[in-house]
């Protein structure tokens, strides 16, 4: 078993666990926790895909493949979070890690979790490569953030979409682009130019996520945490909108949150 990984900054404290899915266990700011605590919290990566894929199923050009449904009716969130990494290298402010592809997903391959901490901001990297078979596949990250820090008052959540992704019923994208509509969330917006989303908790902290990516979800709907989910595609989007891992162009995903006190 290994150990955590404890990273340090000023007095920005992470701790990560490699054999927990490589998760953000804990993130500290002046002695204050940020991220819901519980071995199914705190922050954890979604690859080789993000949110629910319909039925567990996708093709991959005439080949279908069946995933385990691990939220009835449908698989959710990829297989890493479910599996031991293995540490590639830890510093004081950095640290690198990696698995191997493997069942139940039916392609071979690496992914690479990198995290770069500062005294005022968090680097998160993820990668997905191939040396065999191309794929499709999808990565982001699925941070529970605190709704309140230390009985403080609740946390208010900003951002500006382009358009928001239909939520059907079975909680997937209809297909249909629809214009924002008011919390609570379990939904999923387009942002083209780039995630942007504010949190803050008055009077005590502004976080910003920010990521290239072009889908964040946002979800809201628990009392205890909310949900920022910046990620490479929409959920359902082996389906919908594949980006596929070659071995000449791997699937590359940053994201940053950056902390200030008010």
């Amino acid at each position: 078993m290994s150990e955590l990984t404890r990273l340090t900054a000023g007095d920005a404290e992470l701790t990560i666990n490699p054999d927990n899915g490589c998760r953000i266990e804990s993130l500290r700011i002046g002695g204050t926790e940020l991220l819901r605590q519980g071995e199914r919290y705190g922050c954890f990566p979604m690859v080789p895909w993000c949110g629910r894929t319909a039925h567990g199923r996708f093709q991959d050009g005439a080949t279908s493949h069946q995933l385990p449904l691990n939220s009835p009716p449908h698989a959710i969130h990829g297989t890493g979070r479910d599996t031991a990494w293995k540490t590639a290298r830890a510093g004081e402010r950095e640290a690198a890690f990696t698995y191997e592809l493997g069942d139940p997903w039916p392609y071979a391959g690496r992914v690479t979790q990198l995290f770069e901490l500062t005294e005022d901001g968090l680097t998160l990297s993820l990668g997905v490569e191939t040396a065999g078979d191309s794929f499709p596949a999808q990565a982001g990250w699925h941070p529970w953030f605190n709704r309140s820090l230390d009985g403080s008052a609740p946390v208010r959540i900003d951002f500006t979409a382009d358009w928001q992704e239909e939520r059907g019923d079975d909680h997937l994208p209809t297909g249909r682009r629809i214009g924002p509509t008011p919390g609570p969330w379990d939904d999923c917006f387009g942002m083209p130019d780039g995630v942007d989303v504010t949190l803050t908790w008055p009077e005590r902290l502004e976080l910003k996520v920010t990521s290239r990516a072009e889908w964040v979800v946002i979800y809201d709907e628990q009392e205890a945490a909310v949900c920022v989910e910046p990620q490479s595609g929409p959920p359902n989007g082996l389906n919908t909108d594949p980006r596929y891992v070659t071995p000449i162009e791997p699937l590359e995903i940053t994201a940053t949150w950056a902390w200030r006190r008010l």
